[in-house]
């Protein structure tokens, strides 16, 4: 069985294909295309890490939590009575604060940063 031939690619062909791909969808979405389509194992190997090469703002587990937390707000406006979905929001909001504590923190956040002050 032969190996498959992954193509060679420079450095600055894989960054501009990363900043490229950003305009269309999320670093986590990136290095599945990467992987699938071009053949590129793992961006990380060649260049610096998809992050560090788009600067995202802010990190996509704190705003998956929060656009999480707005579905359940909305899900509990018209299910008042559901109490599994409430604690479910309650457990969300509390992963949120301790995420953004961590990346205020590390300075990835700025210090003034608010819970809802992004409405996903």
């Amino acid at each position: 069985m032969a190996k498959k031939e992954i193509p060679k690619k420079s450095k600055e062909e894989v960054e501009e294909l990363i900043k490229k791909l950003a305009e269309q969808m999320p670093p986590e979405k990136i290095g599945l295309v990467l992987r699938d389509v071009h053949g590129i194992p793992r961006a990380k190997l060649i260049t610096k890490k998809i992050t560090k090469i788009i600067k995202v703002s802010e990190p996509s587990d704190l705003s998956n939590l929060i656009k999480r937390a707005n579905q359940l707000k909305k899900h509990l406006e018209k299910n008042k009575m559901d109490k599994v979905a409430e604690r479910g929001l309650h457990i969300t909001e509390a992963k949120i604060i301790k995420l953004s504590k961590y990346y205020k923190k590390e300075k990835v956040l700025p210090q003034n940063w608010k819970l809802y002050k992004f409405k996903a």
